[in-house]
C-alpha cells in the first residue's frame, strides 16, 4: 500500500515519501535546525495547508511527526548525521541515495532498505503485520494507536448520544449542568442546578460563576433525533428567556445540530450565546470524564536525546 487513505483520513503523505523532501532539502550542503528543516521540507512536498494544520490526538503536527521519522530513520542507516541538538545535515551517503533515487521509495522498497537497520524489536512488529495481512500497515506505531483510540472514541460517542436520547429530559438537563461544572464553570464549589419543570422560563439550568451569583450562566438542553437541527425560532425564544432573567450569558445544548440560520442569529445578538451540537457535547463529556470512566491507560515512549548529550 502506497497511502493510508483506508486506514487513516489524512492529506499527509506517508513518511517514505517525504524522505526525498526532507534530504533535497538538506543538499545544499548546510546544517539545517528541526523546525526549520521541517519548513522546508513541507514547502519541497508541496503539502497543502491542510495537511499543514492536521494535527495528532496529542497536538503535534502530523507532517511534523512523519518527517520526524524520516530524520530517525536517516539518521540510523547514515544518511543523515546530526551536529549538534536539534540540527541535521546530510552525509555523503545520503547525498548518493538522492542521486540514485530521486523518485523515492514507497513503503515496501523504505521497509526493505531501512529493516537492517531496525531495532530487532521493531522488525519483528511488522514482520507480524506482513504475516496477519497481505496489505502493508504503512501507518507508524504511534498514529496506529491514535487512530484505535479514535475509533474508540467515535463508538462511545455514539453510545453516549443514544443514551442521551432515550434518557428521561430531566436526566439529559442533569447531565449538561454536570458537564459545565466539570469544565470549571462555577468555581470549586461547584455553583450550578438544574431548573426545569413547566415554570423554568424557558431555561433548564443556571451556573453561578462568582460566590454571589452576580454572573450567571443559563442553560438549554433539547433531547432531538438526528436529521432535527434547531431552527432560528428556537434559538431566538432562548434569547427572550435570558432576557426575562436579566441574563447575557446562555449555553444551548443538543443531541442533534442547529441550522446555519440559528448559528448566524446567535452570532448576532448581543447577548453570548454559545451553541453545543451532538459532535461537541459527546467530545466534551468524554474529554471531561462524565458519562465514561478511563478502561485501560498506556503510556508511549521514545529516546530522551538529552539524556545522550
Amino acid at each position: 500500500m502506497d497511502n493510508e487513505d483506508s486506514a487513516l483520513d489524512t492529506d499527509v503523505p506517508i513518511w517514505p515519501a517525504l524522505i526525498v523532501p526532507v534530504l533535497s532539502t538538506l543538499a545544499d550542503g548546510t546544517t539545517h535546525h528541526r523546525k526549520d528543516l521541517f519548513d522546508r521540507a513541507a514547502d519541497v512536498a508541496a503539502l497543502s495547508d491542510k495537511a499543514r494544520g492536521e494535527r495528532l490526538a496529542t497536538g503535534g503536527l502530523r507532517y511534523e511527526q512523519r518527517m520526524g521519522w524520516v530524520l530517525s530513520n536517516g539518521t540510523h542507516a547514515g544518511l543523515i548525521k546530526r551536529p549538534t541538538r536539534g540540527n541535521y545535515a546530510i552525509t555523503d551517503a545520503g547525498m548518493e541515495w538522492l542521486a540514485k533515487n530521486p523518485g523515492g521509495y514507497d513503503y515496501s522498497q523504505a521497509r526493505e532498505f531501512f529493516k537492517p537497520f531496525w531495532p530487532e524489536s521493531a522488525k519483528n512488529v511488522v514482520d507480524a503485520a506482513l504475516e496477519q495481512s497481505e496489505v502493508l500497515q504503512s501507518i507508524e506505531p504511534v498514529e496506529q494507536i491514535e487512530d484505535g483510540i479514535r475509533r474508540i472514541r467515535d463508538d462511545v460517542a455514539q453510545q453516549l448520544l443514544e443514551r442521551l436520547r432515550s434518557s428521561h429530559p430531566s436526566f439529559f438537563e442533569n447531565a449538561v449542568v454536570t458537564l459545565l461544572l466539570k469544565m470549571g464553570y462555577g468555581g470549586a464549589e461547584e455553583r450550578g442546578r438544574h431548573l426545569g419543570g413547566s415554570n423554568d422560563g424557558g431555561v433548564d439550568g443556571v451556573i453561578d460563576e462568582d460566590a454571589l451569583g452576580l454572573d450567571r450562566v443559563y442553560i438549554q438542553a433539547k433531547r432531538y433525533a438526528e436529521g432535527a437541527n434547531i431552527g432560528r425560532e428556537t434559538i431566538q425564544a432562548f434569547v427572550g428567556a435570558l432576557a426575562g432573567v436579566g441574563a447575557s450569558k446562555g449555553v444551548f445544548i443538543s443531541t442533534s445540530d442547529f441550522t446555519p440560520g440559528a448559528r448566524t442569529y446567535a452570532d448576532s445578538v448581543a447577548a453570548r450565546v454559545v451553541l453545543i451540537n451532538s459532535d461537541r457535547l459527546t467530545t466534551l463529556m468524554i474529554d471531561y470524564g462524565v458519562g465514561v470512566q478511563a478502561r485501560n491507560t498506556y503510556t508511549v515512549v521514545d529516546i530522551d536525546e538529552d539524556f545522550f548529550e
